[in-house]
């Protein structure tokens, strides 16, 4: 099976040795529905004043010096008042439902810029920000550029359109709110493994189409000489679990290069019946961000989509997330390969 490593940029052959008739479904705090998770206070923390003021006084503190979100180090932003917290943030990413909701983040007392380094001085208690885009941009922007979407080199990120169910880059994901929208743009997410033990009861015979290399589109952002699109597989077991990484709409838009292989009949079944499950209510949890929330997200069990919105005209008004691709510091929930984001053009 071939595989694409990002950090050398060239397939690597991988071997997976599950078959249809060994593959069991996964059994595991990750899998939850959305009735398990209804109770929102078991996955909801607030940050208390405490450590409202520590954060505070370390981003004041580290933008005084001249830092930036991509020289900003762990040692430079000490937050010893969350020491408690943050390995249970750890162990319900990891061992819990794979998923938090941190309230309270103290943008309203912060600069812009002030409020960028401490949204990565928190980041960095996590893990390590990795590369969002061909520019290696560590600190994301997710807003409409009010900018027509006329080809895969414009992100769904930049515009108010939905974006259905997927993953990103890295072992987390986080997204901070600064600003909602008008009306609309809610995050929905669902458990990956919910999802695929679905998959697997349903139609175990397109789980098997997805360990199988699709083709992904690169958005324009390969470097000179690089293929336009890849292959990689929707499920790969890794740990003994399988690890499910998609974005339908890369997989679909490569289909615009006359040279990928053409997407079969099995292959748009069983990517319209992980979508169709995924967006069943049954499955999914619906969060409305608030300015200050900070949702956490396990890449490998949680697939998350965003609703259409509309915004307001006034540009300090409209609508705007601050991401994170986080590159966890104590444990790994996806291949190297898949850890460090996008590569930087050369």
């Amino acid at each position: 099976m071939l595989w694409i490593d990002a950090r050398v940029r060239r397939p690597l052959l991988l071997t997976v040795t599950t078959t249809r008739q060994d593959r069991k479904p996964v059994d595991a705090p990750a899998v939850w529905r959305a009735a398990d998770v209804a109770d929102t206070t078991r996955w909801t923390h607030a940050f208390t004043s405490e450590q409202r003021a520590e954060i505070i006084a370390a981003a004041r503190r580290v933008y005084a010096a001249g830092a930036m979100p991509a020289t900003l180090n762990i040692s430079d932003f000490a937050l010893p008042s969350l020491a408690a917290d943050i390995p249970q943030w750890t162990h319900a990413l990891t061992g819990g439902h794979g998923f938090v909701l941190l309230r309270d983040f103290p943008i309203e007392e912060l600069t812009a810029e002030e409020s960028e380094l401490a949204y990565v001085g928190l980041g960095l208690q996590l893990g390590t920000p990795v590369s969002q885009d061909a520019l290696g941009s560590l600190l994301g922007h997710v807003r409409d550029e009010r900018i027509a979407r006329n080809g895969p080199a414009v992100r769904l990120y930049r515009t108010n359109q939905r974006q259905d169910f997927h993953t990103d880059g890295a072992d987390l994901v986080g997204l901070l709110c600064l600003q909602r929208a008008k009306s609309g743009g809610e995050s929905r997410i669902a458990s990956s493994y919910a999802v695929y033990n679905e998959l697997l009861a349903r139609r175990p015979d397109l789980v098997d189409v997805l360990y199988e290399p699709l083709y992904w589109d690169r958005n324009d952002e390969q470097s000179e000489g690089e293929p336009s699109f890849y292959p990689l597989p929707v499920f790969t077991d890794v740990g003994g679990s399988p690890r499910i990484f998609y974005i339908g709409w890369y997989i679909r838009d490569a289909q615009r290069h006359a040279d990928a292989p053409r997407l079969t009949d099995a292959q748009r079944d069983a990517m319209d019946l992980l979508e169709s499950i995924a967006n069943d209510p049954t499955f999914y949890v619906e969060m409305d961000f608030l300015p200050g929330d900070i949702q956490l997200l396990n890449n490998a069990q949680i697939l998350h989509s965003r609703e259409a919105y509309e915004d307001h005209d006034d540009p300090a008004l409209r609508r705007h997330l601050l991401r994170l691709w986080l590159a966890a510091h104590t444990f790994t929930s996806v291949e190297d390969g898949l850890r460090q984001g996008i590569p930087k053009r050369r």
